[in-house]
C-alpha cells in the first residue's frame, strides 16, 4: 500500500516561487530520463531539442476566469468571498465560500453596484456551496469588471499583470486555476517548434480548485477527485491519431492534459476519440499509461496528486530523485516556478 508520506519531501519556502519571470521562457528546465533515470539540466527554450518532427505537443486551452468575487449580504452587511469552481448548470456555479458558517441556504449576496448577486442553494459535503447567480447584461463581463485572478494561497505577492497567470494560447474561459506548465511558452517558442515539423494540438480541460486539495487520507486508493471539465474535438482526435499512425510521439503539457489524454484513453480501450464530460481519474504509481508518451510539467506540492502522476510515470524513486536534485540546484518551484520534462 503506498501512503501519502512516501511522496512527501522538505522544501524549503524560499524556492516557492512568487512572481513569474520577465520571459517566459528563460526558466530552468530539469530533463529526466525515466528509464535511466539521468538527470539534465537545461532551460526551457530547449523543449525543442526533446521534440521530433511528426511528434504532438498537447496544450490545455482553457483560459482562467477571474473567478474571485467579494460581496456582501445586503440585510446585515456582513462581507464574503466566493470562489467559483465549476459551472454545474445554466446560471449556477459550484463556489466556495469564506465564511462558510454566513453562507445558508437561501444567503443571498451582493457583489458592486448590485448588478450581480447570488443565492445560495445548497450546502456541499465537502463545505462547498451551489448558488445561483442574477445578473444584468453578459454574466462574463460583470465577471470582468468585479473579480479578481484566483491565485494559489502560496502566492503572497500581488500579479502586475494578470495575464501572466494565463497561457499565451488560453481560449477556452472557464478554469479555477491555471494550467501552470503552459506558461513558460511564448508564440516565438511555439512557432519555432511548429516549424520543426511538431504538431500543436489542443485540448481543454477547465482547471478545478480540486487538483490543488491536499490528500488527507494515508492510503492514497481512497483519495477521492474533483471532477472537472474536458473537451477533445473531433479535430484534435484525428490529428492525434495520424501523428500515432505515422510513429510520432504523443507529448503533453501539463498534468491536466495528460488526465485528459488518459481519461479518454481509458474510456476507449487506448483508442483517441473527439469526447467531452467530466472526470476524477487519479494516476497513480501502477497506472498503465495509454496515450502519453512523454510531457513537460511544473514541480508540485509534496504528497500531492500531481507527484503522484509524475511517479506514475517516471517511477516514484526516480520522480523524488529529481525533485531533492531541483531542490539541491534550486530550482524555482509551483506555478510561477521552473519546469521538467519527463521522458
Amino acid at each position: 500500500m503506498l501512503t501519502t508520506e512516501d511522496f512527501d519531501f522538505d522544501l524549503p519556502e524560499e524556492l516557492i516561487a512568487q512572481t513569474p519571470l520577465e520571459k517566459r521562457d528563460s526558466s530552468r528546465l530539469l530533463v529526466l530520463d525515466r528509464e535511466s533515470g539521468q538527470i539534465e539540466d537545461k532551460h526551457f527554450d530547449e523543449i525543442i531539442e526533446e521534440l521530433s518532427p511528426g511528434d504532438a505537443l498537447v496544450m490545455n486551452d482553457t483560459r482562467v476566469l477571474p473567478a474571485r468575487l467579494y460581496g456582501e449580504k445586503p440585510e446585515t452587511g456582513g462581507h464574503l468571498e466566493v470562489l467559483l469552481l465549476n459551472n454545474t448548470q445554466g446560471d449556477e456555479w459550484e463556489t466556495l465560500i469564506k465564511p462558510a458558517r454566513r453562507a445558508k441556504v437561501g444567503t443571498r449576496i451582493v457583489f458592486g453596484d448590485g448588478r450581480l448577486s447570488a443565492e445560495v442553494k445548497e450546502e456541499l459535503e465537502h463545505g462547498g456551496r451551489i448558488v445561483e447567480f442574477s445578473y444584468e447584461g453578459i454574466f462574463l463581463e460583470n465577471l470582468e469588471s468585479l473579480g479578481e485572478m484566483p491565485l494559489p494561497p502560496y502566492i503572497k505577492e500581488r500579479l502586475e499583470d494578470p495575464e501572466r497567470y494565463q497561457t499565451v494560447y488560453a481560449k477556452e474561459n472557464g478554469s479555477a486555476a491555471a494550467p501552470t506548465a503552459g506558461l513558460h511558452f511564448t508564440p516565438e517558442l511555439l512557432e519555432k517548434i511548429a516549424a520543426k515539423g511538431v504538431n500543436l494540438v489542443y485540448l481543454t480541460l477547465h482547471v478545478g480548485l480540486g487538483t490543488f486539495r491536499p490528500v488527507s487520507v494515508e492510503n492514497i486508493a481512497e483519495h477521492q477527485m474533483h471532477s472537472e471539465f474536458y473537451r477533445l474535438t473531433e479535430e484534435a482526435a484525428a490529428q492525434l491519431n495520424d501523428v500515432r499512425e505515422n510513429g510520432g510521439k504523443i507529448v503533453a503539457v501539463g498534468t491536466t492534459s495528460i488526465r485528459t489524454l488518459e481519461t479518454i484513453g481509458t474510456k476507449f480501450a487506448g483508442e483517441i476519440k473527439a469526447d467531452s464530460g467530466w472526470t476524477d481519474i487519479f494516476i497513480t504509481p501502477g497506472y498503465e499509461f495509454k496515450i502519453v508518451q512523454a510531457f513537460s510539467t511544473n514541480f508540485h506540492l509534496p504528497k500531492s496528486t500531481l507527484v503522484m502522476l509524475v511517479s506514475a510515470f517516471a517511477g516514484r524513486e526516480k520522480t523524488l530523485a529529481a525533485y531533492h536534485h531541483a531542490i539541491e540546484e534550486r530550482y524555482r518551484f509551483f506555478s510561477f516556478g521552473d519546469a521538467m520534462f519527463v521522458k
